[in-house]
């Protein structure tokens, strides 16, 4: 995803001094960074799934 895409869809919210206070993020756009944040390029796991015991992943392959 382009960031000149990823820009159009974010919103910010100031408060009556003009200050960013939140960020509005499209739901879509929220899964999709989401998505890519917590997955690994190479493997496609997610960071947690990492971290699973390799006899867990066996029994639940199994």
């Amino acid at each position: 995803m382009i960031i000149a895409k990823i820009a159009s869809q974010i919103r910010y919210v100031t408060n009556v001094d003009g200050e960013t206070t939140d960020v509005l993020v499209l739901i879509e756009l929220s899964q999709q960074l989401m998505s890519s944040v917590n997955s690994d390029n190479v493997s496609g796991l997610a960071g947690i799934d990492e971290q699973e015991p390799k006899a867990q992943i066996l029994a639940i392959l199994g």
